[in-house]
């Protein structure tokens, strides 16, 4: 895909990762490097991964949102849901006469029964029902004018709908709440029997159902909430292929179907394998594939701590923290607001589902301190130097912006 020149707004504009991001994209235009970049302020160092924030999905979704306000200041303007998951961006939007038609649950806000054909919906990045679309279409608004639905979304659909011709069902990975897993489903249930599988655990049990392991009644208990009616792992699991919620770990995505091709194997042989487990491996996220590798990359750094930057509902956010968290005390911040000073951050614990407060969590004596920050796809590069910026001030003595980031702009220049 050749890469568009999107229009972001000036307040997401950040003075310190761009000129990083930009100099490593000039030094490494392959991509081919992983090491994580160094900004050295002394007696607080930062390391930041080659690949994180605004992905080309995001990026398209802020460019189509942020122009149709601008060139219709005159209309109602609404969203399905959030655009994106953050906050900042969210509410930004809001705060310019954007209105919610859904929060992210699917709980309706405002009617779509009470738009009339002059007002404009935003389809946002996560895609949307196909049910939401015939009820717009039904008040006389085209879903598609302004739909920001990422590329690489509906790339993972379009690929479903070719194996439906085919007759295969297919395994979502996902998780079936979410806003993107929602619209996959709905569109391939449109041409396929469809089952959602959160994990590699549950991976294992619809395998083990498969294979006679476990107990067909083990189906409706795990899986009768997230799958179409009357889907028969027996027959519809005959020829089958999986495809994914794009923001799920990679590497978990890769392990489901290893675990449900093997069963298919196992059931059905090896020599007939491509016409009962369909390849998909194609249908990765590349942005989630980039970020994700460079935050393992990221989690082999010798740093003291590390810092995620994003919103509390940003799955692909929420998964470089579980990698991060594996090596080093890890904290989950929406923004620089949620650090209070070095002796209280407030915090989000993804596995406990709560706002949490860690003490002395930042220790200013010990010098210099290492920290690895990295944010989600859909946390603007800004939100990164203002947590940057307010735990440089817990320090004294430390070099200034402008000498921290001379390297990465000569290093441009002699390039140019």
């Amino acid at each position: 895909m050749a890469r568009k020149k999107f229009n972001i707004p000036d307040i997401y504009q950040s003075p310190i990762i761009r000129k990083v991001k930009d100099a490593n994209k000039v030094m490494d235009p392959t991509k081919k490097d992983l090491e994580p970049s160094v900004l050295d302020f002394g007696p607080v160092r930062f390391f930041v991964p080659r690949h994180f924030g605004f992905c080309y999905g995001v990026e398209n979704a802020i460019d189509i949102a942020y122009d149709t306000v601008e060139n219709y200041p005159e209309k109602n303007i609404y969203l399905l849901s959030e655009m994106i998951h953050n906050p900042t961006v969210n509410e930004d939007l809001q705060a310019r006469g954007v209105k919610f038609l859904f929060e992210t649950d699917g709980t309706e806000l405002i009617p779509i029964e009470s738009l009339n054909e002059d007002d404009i919906v935003i389809v946002p990045a996560f895609g949307t029902t196909i049910e939401i679309q015939q009820k717009l279409k039904k008040q006389g608004i085209d879903p598609y004018e302004y739909n920001t639905t990422c590329p690489f979304v509906e790339k993972v659909w379009r690929r479903g709908k070719q194996l439906g011709k085919k007759g295969y069902s297919l395994v979502i990975h996902g998780k079936h709440r979410h806003e993107e897993t929602r619209a996959t489903f709905s569109h391939s249930a449109d041409h396929s029997e469809c089952v959602v599988v959160l994990n590699p655990e549950e991976a294992q049990i619809l395998a083990d159902i498969m294979t006679g392991d476990r107990p067909q009644s083990d189906f409706e208990k795990y899986f009768g909430h997230k799958s179409t009616d009357g889907f028969d792992p027996q027959k519809d699991l005959e020829h089958f292929g999986v495809i994914n919620q794009t923001t799920m770990l990679a590497t978990e995505t890769e392990e489901v179907m290893e675990i449900l091709k093997e069963a298919a194997i196992e059931k059905y042989g090896k020599a007939d394998i491509l016409d009962h487990f369909a390849d998909t491996s194609d249908t990765l996220c590349y942005a989630t594939n980039e970020n994700q590798s460079a935050t393992l990359a990221l989690a082999e750094m010798d740093a003291d701590l590390s810092i995620v930057v994003g919103g509390y509902n940003s799955s692909n956010t929420m998964h470089l923290v579980e990698i991060l968290e594996q090596t080093f005390p890890t904290y989950h911040v929406r923004d620089a607001e949620e650090i209070e000073s070095p002796q209280n951050i407030q915090h989000f614990n993804q596995w406990d589902k709560e706002i949490k407060q860690t003490e002395n969590w930042l220790s200013t004596k010990d010098q210099p301190v290492n920290i690895a920050i990295t944010s989600g796809a859909s946390c603007p590069d800004v939100l990164v130097d203002e947590v940057m910026l307010k735990i440089l001030d817990y320090f004294e003595d430390t070099r200034t912006v402008e000498e921290v980031i001379k390297p990465f702009e000569e290093e441009m220049d002699e390039v140019a």
